[in-house]
This record gives C-alpha cells, structure tokens and sequence, in this order.
C-alpha cells in the first residue's frame, strides 16, 4: 500500500499499551500528550520469526481501557537491546522516566506482575533479556480522540 494512503482504522493492528486500567490510562495520555514516543516490550511476547526492523513504517491503532481507538501511531524506529544496554534516552521518550535505572525499575515491577505473568508466563529476567524498544510517532491524519478513563465501578 502506498506510504500516503490512509488505511481503514477497523483494519490496523491493535496497539494494547499495558493491560486495561490506570497504567494504561497513563500510558496513552503520555501519548497524546506527546510525552511517550516510545515503548518497549520482551521479545520473548514475539512469534519465534519476528523480524524487528519491518515494523518500521507499520502503524496501530491504540486503544484505552475500554477498547476504544483513540490515536494512530506509526513505528519509525525498533531495536532489540540487551535489558542492561536500554538508554537513557529511550528511557526519557518513553514518558516519566528520570533514566534507564528508574525506567528498568518500573518495567521489570511490570513484567513480574500477576496479569503479565499470567498473559505471558514467568520469565527469568536478567541483565541479558532481550527488549524491543520502539519508537514512533502519532499519525495525524488519523483522528485523534480523548481518552475515556478508567473507572472499575463502571
């Protein structure tokens, strides 16, 4: 497809930051507020074939708590690094971070959790665990809508 055509919405991927609730609340506003341009993920969450470096260009549509789209993002960068060799710079484009120290702390709180221990399984997680740091960019010529908060009582 043409680099300048606009897919349909209903045809993206699903970009899911965090499981629903606060985290991913905070999460997508940092996004559209332009305080997150980055992410990162185990590439243990990836198909055995996953080939980091044709996501680059692929957009998603990310969605809130409640499975709304609310912006779509376009990856314009991906890496695989060592756990240890995450940057400081990524940490900071990731949104809330001082430095890569604070932004592993959080992460790996994340990555030991029950939800994702229960969606992935429990990992050894260690200075040489793989990370696929990405980077990427809202697509304005997609809507961008407000996020709709969490409210568990609802």
């Amino acid at each position: 497809m043409n680099r300048d055509a606009v897919e349909p919405i209903s045809e993206l991927p699903r970009g899911e930051f965090a499981f629903p609730g606060p985290l991913r609340d905070a999460l997508v506003k940092a996004i559209l507020d332009g305080a997150k341009t980055a992410t990162a993920s185990l590439l243990a969450e990836y198909p055995n074939d996953y080939q980091p470096y044709e996501a680059v260009g692929s957009l998603e549509a990310v969605l809130d708590s409640h499975d709304n789209v609310v912006c779509v993002i376009r990856t314009t960068d991906v890496q695989i690094r060592r756990l240890a060799d995450v940057s400081d710079e990524h940490a900071i484009a990731e949104g809330g971070y001082a430095d890569a120290n604070e932004w592993r702390i959080g992460h790996e709180r994340y990555w030991r959790s029950p939800e994702f221990v229960e969606y992935i399984g429990e990992l050894e997680i260690d200075d040489d665990t793989q990370v696929v740091c990405q980077r990427f960019t809202i697509d304005r010529r997609y809507p961008i809508k407000a996020l709709e908060p969490w409210d568990p009582l609802v």
